[in-house]
């Protein structure tokens, strides 16, 4: 029997089947081995949670088609226990309970097809759980494996003909088994495998089943003394024919068991006194993954997975037709069916001295904040990624508040703005995104053809396919049925090609919950890319990038004036960084850090992303032609993913919103007349290389901020002696000539000194003259330069006055 405070759960491990040579399917793409067809089988089983039932953890895909199953695992099995004569009453219990989990699994379309006693676990209290009841549906019934599935003892007549998928297959085991423990006995404990399957055929024959086995095994007298109803019960599920077997909804209904039917439930097992093990499963399992679990490891300890010299292995003759001919295979590549425990010693002691507060967070209560892993949070990512102390805190605080969303909406993005932890990172992405969902995605239609199915057909076998999960069969499908669900929600769009790489990351965090993925891929593309999928996105996209060079030149204006003198625009590299907010571009993993941080900005964020890989690859640009600066984009060096986080939170943080506002986006207010106004063209974005900053802005900065501006009024001496703004300096634009770019024909003693680390605000009645002169002084290399919009002019409007006049 297995300790609960030993373990939770436990590992199994088999060899997928191999395809033979180098096949292709009907796409002329290599078959997908069919270890990753079981990975993307696995997931929905992990979804599976029901009292009668183990709960499937996790699906590990090793070297040469090994898989790796981790499920819950605990007590001991019915094989055991059965070693003991069980009263009826307990083999009742034992029915009903299996009867449940059946019908659970009927429920979801899933038959078990490997039903036998050492697959059924028993607690102290004698509740019943299903364990390995998924590896038929995991191998499709079986085709992706080159063992047979289940024990042929407890099969049915019509499995040993070729019939499957029947749950009423499963039934029949379950009448086998029972009907075991009636008679005290296992039934053809010595014969062969051929033998036993004659003996199951000869059934056909058999006008009752159930007592030509007692009869067999020298059991009548105790057939004859079970009650009618309990005969007539087994006798219905080893009926010959299929159809005649009641499904598991109908035996759970019998009379036989609403005579006692208070006993026959699950009893509610003793709460553990170590809070760790009250814990959902699956962060347990995550914890213990920190805490250095291997299950690899665990497995090579019980000789379940052996190592060989490679060189035994190399066939002898290799086919032209791709057949091998070379020594037999080893014989550790055979089903071994034992079960190895997953300690948790170590988890226990790792996690000892957490106080039982931080298990149960009291996020309303200000006499006992929760400050667990305060001060951790100035570590590097990567670190706290790995810390089991800190994703036990992060964990436990996030599972809280995400259990009251969306009333804690405020809460999650406070605390996500520290970080997030992986194992939550889907539905956390999905608050950040004011998801609820609302049944919608089940009523779009996903199958009928469309004219974009082609090219979604190409696209999909490209989309991250290196991610095992993405590149499976079941995998494809749902990005399909996303991408269609998409197209068909949005008639005023066309599917352009990095939709796919734009919605990967929403399936791979939600592979389960496809209307999660789908709502939040609906609300991410509304929030930061509004508009990019018109038939006609030239204007949105030409004002985009339009942006993004402004804003390279108020950040970074020697790099920015660099580019511009070799003629590399952003049209030629940076569509599919925005197009797709960089999910073509970079892994799947550096996406999730790079999201984690986009989740929390506004639009614009993914202008500062682009200026952020810019500012890493800014040595290299330099040195760079043309030439060299289009084949280094087209092969991308790698980018410190943290780096660039830090440095694009950076930039945002000190941007005044309106510098980088744009028209097409999705507001939550009306522009009023001291917000930019869209009086600006699209001509006049690309014509100028300084971004527009907003009368609102500069009167806030003025307010509030004054020691991070500085003004530069270009009007002549007479008008700026009349009125001017507080600090500002009056550098007359007629009195300039910019032969020379250097600040030193300013004439304005200590110039470079009061402009550094400043936001550089160019002041005017005539706009040409201020965009001519923050023109200059971004040639001159002087970053975070900008024009006031509207002018001068507009500042006498400002209500309470902010003019000092003479």
């Amino acid at each position: 029997m297995v300790n609960r405070q030993e373990s939770l759960f436990a590992a199994v491990t088999f060899f997928a089947k191999t395809h033979p040579g180098e096949v292709c399917g009907s796409n002329g793409l290599p078959l997908t081995p069919n270890s990753i067809a079981i990975l993307g089988r696995s997931q929905r089983l992990k979804e599976i949670k029901h009292p009668n039932l183990c709960q499937y953890l996790d699906v590990i895909r090793g070297k040469h088609e090994r898989t790796i199953v981790v499920s819950e695992y605990g007590g001991c099995t019915l094989q055991d226990k059965a070693k003991e004569p069980l009263g009826t009453n307990e083999v009742l219990h034992i029915f009903y309970q299996i009867s449940l989990a059946l019908n659970q699994l009927h429920q979801l379309k899933i038959v078990v097809h490997n039903l036998e006693p050492r697959h059924i676990l028993l607690d102290s209290w004698n509740n019943v759980k299903l364990f390995n009841y998924g590896l038929y549906y995991l191998t499709s019934g079986g085709d992706y494996v080159p063992f047979p599935i289940g024990n042929i003892k407890y099969m049915p007549p019509e499995r040993l003909m070729g019939s499957k998928n029947n749950i009423k297959s499963d039934v029949w085991s379950l009448g086998i088994i029972i009907a075991e423990l009636l008679l005290q006995c296992t039934f053809w404990p010595n014969l062969k495998i051929s033998n036993i399957s004659r003996k199951i055929l000869s059934f056909c024959q058999a006008p009752n089943v159930f007592e030509k086995i007692a009869r067999e095994h020298n059991r009548l007298e105790l057939y004859q003394n079970l009650s009618e109803d309990l005969c007539s019960m087994i006798e219905s599920c080893l009926a010959i024919k299929p159809t005649e077997r009641p499904l598991p909804s109908a035996l759970l209904q019998l009379p036989l068991f609403k005579e006692n039917l208070n006993s026959y439930q699950i009893a509610p097992n003793e709460k553990s006194s170590v809070l760790l093990l009250r814990m959902p499963l699956e962060q347990i399992y995550y914890w213990w993954q920190l805490a250095g679990g291997d299950v690899q490891a665990d497995l090579k300890k019980e000789g379940l997975i052996r190592s060989e010299a490679p060189i035994l292995s190399i066939p002898q003759v290799v086919c032209l037709n791709g057949n091998i001919i070379g020594p037999k295979r080893s014989q550790s590549y055979l089903m071994d069916d034992r079960v190895v425990p997953l300690k948790l010693q170590n988890l226990i002691e790792r996690l000892r001295g957490i106080p039982a507060t931080a298990y149960y967070p009291l996020i309303h209560c200000p006499k006992f904040p929760y400050i667990f892993g305060v001060g951790m949070d100035q570590l590097p990512l990567v670190i706290r990624e790995k810390d089991i102390e800190y994703q036990f805190y992060r964990v436990r605080l996030f599972s809280k508040l995400l259990t009251g969303y969306p009333y804690t909406a405020e809460l999650i993005r406070n605390e996500a703005a520290i970080d997030i932890p992986p194992l939550l990172r889907g539905p956390i992405w999905s608050c950040l995104l004011d998801v609820i969902p609302n049944g919608s995605y089940k009523k779009i239609d996903k199958f009928t053809p469309t004219s974009t199915d082609r090219q979604i057909e190409v696209d999909i076998p490209r989309c991250h396919q290196y991610d095992e999960l993405l590149s499976s069969p079941e995998g494809h499908r749902k990005l399909k049925r996303l991408l269609k669900a998409w197209v068909t929600a949005h008639p005023q769009y066309v599917y352009w090609q990095g939709l796919d790489s734009l919605t990967a990351p929403f399936l791979y965090l939600n592979f389960n919950n496809e209307e999660l993925a789908f709502l939040s891929v609906f609300k991410f593309i509304a929030r930061y890319l509004q508009w990019f999928f018109l038939k006609d996105n030239s204007a949105v996209i030409k004002e985009y990038l339009c942006k993004f060079k402004q804003l390279t030149a108020f950040h970074e204006p020697v790099l920015a004036q660099h580019l511009v003198s070799i003629c590399f625009i952003p049209e030629l590299f940076a569509i599919p960084w925005f197009l797709t907010m960089f999910s073509h571009v970079f892994p799947l993993h550096k996406i999730l850090h790079l999201w984690d941080k986009l989740m929390l900005g506004d639009s614009s964020y993914p202008l500062f992303i682009g200026i952020a890989i810019l500012k890493q690859l800014k040595s290299t640009l330099l040195a760079s032609g043309f030439n060299e600066c289009i084949l280094l984009f087209s092969d991308l060096p790698d980018i410190v993913m943290e780096n660039c986080v830090i440095e694009s939170q950076k930039m945002y943080e000190i941007t005044p919103k309106s510098i980088a506002h744009r028209f097409y986006v999705n507001r939550d207010h009306e522009l009023g007349p001291f917000d930019i106004t869209s009086d600006i063209t699209l001509a006049d974005l690309q014509e100028e290389m300084c971004p527009h900053i907003s009368a609102n802005d500069l009167t806030y900065m003025l307010r509030n901020t004054p020691e991070k501006m500085l003004t530069l009024d270009i009007r002549n001496i007479s008008d700026f002696n009349r009125v001017h703004l507080p600090h500002s300096i009056n550098i007359p634009y007629v009195s300039l000539q910019f032969g020379d770019k250097s600040l030193e024909i300013l004439n304005v003693p200590q110039l470079q000194e009061k402009l550094e680390d400043k936001i550089i605000i160019c002041i005017s009645n005539v706009h040409e003259n201020a965009v001519k002169f923050s023109k200059f002084l971004v040639e001159c290399g002087v970053p975070q330069v900008c024009v006031l919009h509207k002018g001068f002019n507009i500042l006498h409007c400002i209500e309470p006055n902010i003019l000092i006049s003479n």
